[in-house]
């Protein structure tokens, strides 16, 4: 197989009038968003992004793409053993990409990712008795090896399965299997359905979703004569199978007795069991059971997961491949033994790789600071599962040398916030992301570096650091006096008295503003405003003022969470005027861009966005929106911005970590 480049070719935005414009554009939660318009001309700069490396020979690091993986295992180059390919369709590591099994190990450390392709959407991967089979929705793809996406062979109209549901699928998931042990393949088909769900806002007052739940179905295609027939949705315990959403079905004997039994998965993090408790040609499933061991249930460590049954190491019994929506991919073996009518697998254990591009999950938030006191600058981080890791820079080069990423823990238990059923305003499907974003500073005035952070919640709170480890997360204090604390006005939750509650998903970036020696906040409101909140000593930390408005903006003051408000009047500076599931989600840092001895503001964008420092006095701070520094495209959600000097010229450079978990080092 001819050998390909590791190098991610970025896609340009181009604009009819010779330079290209871009708008400051962080895309809104959901994968159909727009594309982002051409509007604000590109900062000129001599570099441009390029992807961040560990530079650490030997190492490894977990197998891994961008945002939502598609496993395909198979053995790909043929040459005996099982190599993993993953389709990522995120932005900016699109791609179909080859991790080789170099050793042959049933559990390798693959190598690093060859892009051999675009991604293929709502790929999924059959393993039959006929060999490999690959399918999208309505289609084969033949001759997959050589071709990929090709030469799709058309098999069955999909707007026959979508008009049965109330709108279209997000998950629409194709495989083939022998269902009924008469010698054709049949086609199985996984759909989800979100019209019931919404999307977001859907809280009452006291926290509990009044829309309802996602299905996921499964339907049966039947082969007759080479030609599919339509035969509903399958059943078990006398009723269509319905799981929560991205229901991905694998049909294989997991429990050894001959026939096929179903696992599905499911939006969140767990597999369902139906048992076929009919014969091989005549199955009938069972109610279904999630699976689970000696650990309890069995889940992934994040959700949006894609299951693939084979038998990966070869030892008779069907194990499950699984995709995790941080861009990991994780080994479920069957040990072969049933329990009470369940087979039992062994927890998930993600895939290694050799260590190549620098990545802690998805919709990465670093920070960079010298966490460990060496003289060198290392990243402390957070992401979409709401984890913290403190990513250790090992030589303090130009090109600095990096530690795999390590999960900051309390007592020895990884540090995580989550939503669950009701953190998310966009609902319980959210229930296990967090969306840690933060910064890094002395907060409590004892010399040791502390974590102020927000979350999918939209609640400030700080970690302690006590020198001799940290200590649970507590909230910022704010002194609201005889205020009503506000929030988001689509909170269902109230903030206590000395709370801050602000929109989610947003930087709290700890600077000590006014120069008075007492930690300040910088950051979005409750209605999206760009604030001053003014610390003040208080006992053992700040106690933060209300926010005051003194940002001010030219050449753009109003933005939504998707592009800029056109506004030819200097004003206010409110970074996103979008509500409930589109507010917040500003991730900012402040530096002396232009070396004229104040702080300009970087905003997330398209890549990141700069807001020039123009004019300053303590009531007003005027900031000239220049847009993107590049026409990269990093961001199909989001990014999040911090400053470097690696090699310590004294100019700033930029980092940016994407939502596809890696980061992105811009040189000035």
């Amino acid at each position: 197989m001819k050998e390909e480049t590791q190098i991610i070719k970025m896609r340009k935005l181009k604009s009819p009038y010779g330079k290209s414009l871009l708008i400051l554009g962080m895309l809104a939660f959901v994968a159909a968003c727009s594309s982002p318009k051409a509007t604000e001309e590109a900062v000129e700069e001599s570099s441009d992004f390029e992807i961040v490396k560990y530079n650490n020979p030997g190492a490894t690091s977990f197998l891994g793409v961008g945002l939502w993986a598609w496993p395909l295992p198979m053995d790909y180059d043929g040459d005996g053993d099982m190599d993993m390919l993953v389709s990522c369709p995120d932005k900016p590591f699109n791609g179909l990409y080859f991790f080789e099994n170099t050793s042959g190990e049933d559990f390798p450390d693959f190598a690093p990712p060859v892009r051999i392709g675009d991604a293929i959407s709502k790929v999924q991967v059959s393993h039959t008795d006929q060999g490999v089979k690959v399918l999208t929705p309505g289609a084969e793809l033949m001759n997959f090896k050589t071709d990929l996406a090709s030469t799709p062979k058309d098999l069955f109209p999909i707007e026959e399965l979508t008009k049965e549901l109330g709108k279209k699928p997000r998950f629409n998931q194709w495989k083939m299997i022998d269902y009924e042990g008469d010698g054709d393949l049949d086609i199985i088909v996984g759909m989800d359905d979100w019209s019931s769900y919404g999307w977001d806002d859907a809280y009452n007052d006291q926290g509990v979703w009044t829309n309802g739940p996602l299905f996921g179905y499964v339907y049966l295609l039947e082969n007759k004569d080479g030609n599919y027939e339509n035969r509903g949705r399958i059943k078990a315990g006398g009723k269509e199978i319905n799981v929560y959403g991205a229901p991905s079905p694998n049909f294989a004997d997991f429990d050894g007795d001959g026939d096929l039994d179903l696992i599905c998965g499911e939006f969140l993090d767990k597999m369902t069991y139906f048992e076929n408790t009919g014969t091989r040609e005549k199955p009938i499933y069972k109610e279904g059971k999630f699976l689970e061991n000696e650990e309890g249930i069995i889940t992934m460590n994040l959700e949006m997961i894609i299951p693939v049954a084979l038998d990966w190491d070869k030892d008779g019994h069907v194990d499950l491949v699984v995709g995790d929506e941080d861009g990991r991919v994780a080994l479920i073996k069957n040990t072969g033994e049933t329990k009470n009518g369940l087979p039992i697998f062994d927890s998930p254990k993600y895939f290694r790789q050799q260590a190549d591009n620098l990545k802690f999950g998805a919709l990465v938030t670093p920070v960079s600071v010298d966490w460990d006191n060496d003289g060198d600058e290392d990243i402390i981080a957070g992401n979409s599962a709401g984890h913290f890791a403190f990513i250790e820079n090992l030589d303090g080069a130009a090109n600095p040398k990096w530690a795999e990423p390590k999960l900051l823990e309390i007592d020895g238990e990884p540090i995580r916030i989550q939503a669950g059923d009701n953190g998310s305003i966009q609902g319980p499907a959210e229930a296990k992301w967090g969306y840690t974003t933060l910064t890094v500073a002395d907060w409590d005035g004892d010399n040791h570096k502390d974590i102020v952070f927000n979350s999918i919640w939209g609640r400030v709170e700080w970690i302690k650091n006590t020198g001799n480890g940290l200590l649970a997360p507590q909230p910022v204090k704010i002194d609201w006096a005889d205020q009503t604390p506000p929030h988001p006005a689509w909170n269902w939750w109230k903030p206590e008295a000395n709370e801050l509650a602000t929109q989610w998903r947003t930087t709290p970036y700890t600077i000590d503003w006014n120069k008075d020696g007492v930690m300040d906040l910088v950051m979005l409101d409750h209605e999206g405003y760009l604030a001053f909140f003014e610390g003040k000593q208080g006992n053992g930390e700040p106690i933060l003022q209300p926010g005051k408005r003194i940002f001010y903006g030219e050449n753009g003051s109003t933005f939504t969470n998707k592009d800029k408000v056109e506004d030819t009047n200097p004003g206010v500076l409110r970074l996103n005027i979008s509500d409930a599931g589109s507010s917040g989600r500003r991730k900012i840092s402040f530096m002396d861009w232009d070396n004229d001895g104040d702080l300009d503001l970087l905003i997330n964008s398209v890549n990141i966005s700069l807001f020039e420092n123009i004019s300053e006095s303590p009531d007003k701070v005027v900031f000239n929106h220049k847009g993107p520094i590049s026409e990269v495209i990093l961001a199909g959600h989001t990014t999040s911005p911090t400053f470097v000097d690696w090699d310590k010229n004294g100019i700033l450079d930029v980092l940016a970590g994407a939502e596809d978990g890696h980061f992105y080092y811009f040189r000035r």
